[in-house]
């Protein structure tokens, strides 16, 4: 086992001590939001993603605060705090779409493939609203690493610049997904920079 790995299991044991009110086994991101892979272009690829339900919460402020005081009432929601009491699996990725100013975010749990729109539960924290997203089209590039605001912004810039060299057509403004727990190191965190494309596939693709 070399250095790097046994430092990694170190950290990821200082932090379960550090977090125990997150629950490390009921956080743990078992299922990942299914996709078909379409093609690969350079520097990114196009996915199809079938429809699938969000829970998600719209807060205010820098990037990455305003992404932490969204997790709590996320995972109140699945953990039951609902008026069904119903509890969902934790699956990847954590979603986050900030405004053009990044002063106003959304930040989303995908929930199960299961899971209907027609039999989720109300929540009990206005916060916290539910919302189907049709299936669609979209690029994505990947990324490891800690990431701040300037980070995902540069990356999601040139995906777009990327996709419209690609001749496709990008609809609305990146989003970006965190596949791995809080208390992971960050040099071994999975993130990817995704946006929606507009008529695809079209002649030629």
């Amino acid at each position: 086992m070399t250095v790097r790995f046994i430092l990694a299991d170190f950290l990821n044991v200082c932090l379960a001590q550090l977090f125990p009110p997150l629950s490390i086994n009921s956080l743990t991101m078992t299922e990942e939001q299914p996709f078909t892979l379409i093609a690969k272009y350079p520097g990114f690829e196009v996915r199809h993603y079938p429809t699938y339900v969000l829970v998600q919460v719209e807060t205010k402020g820098e990037f990455t605060s305003a992404a932490s005081r969204a997790f709590r009432p996320l995972v109140n929601y699945i953990s039951g705090n609902n008026r069904g009491q119903e509890k969902f699996a934790m699956t990847a990725p954590v979603l986050h779409a900030p405004d053009r100013k990044a002063t106003n975010h959304t930040v989303s749990f995908v929930l199960p493939k299961d899971v209907s729109i027609n039999d989720l539960p109300m929540p009990l924290d206005v916060q916290v609203s539910t919302v189907e997203v049709p299936g669609h089209f979209a690029a994505a590039t990947k990324f490891r690493g800690l990431a701040g605001y300037e980070h995902f912004k540069s990356l999601g810039d040139r995906l777009k610049v990327d996709v419209k060299s690609a001749g496709l057509n990008a609809v609305g403004d990146p989003y970006y997904a965190r596949f791995d727990p809080p208390w992971k190191p960050g040099f071994l965190r999975r993130n990817e920079a995704i946006v929606a494309l507009a008529g695809y596939p079209s002649k030629g693709n």
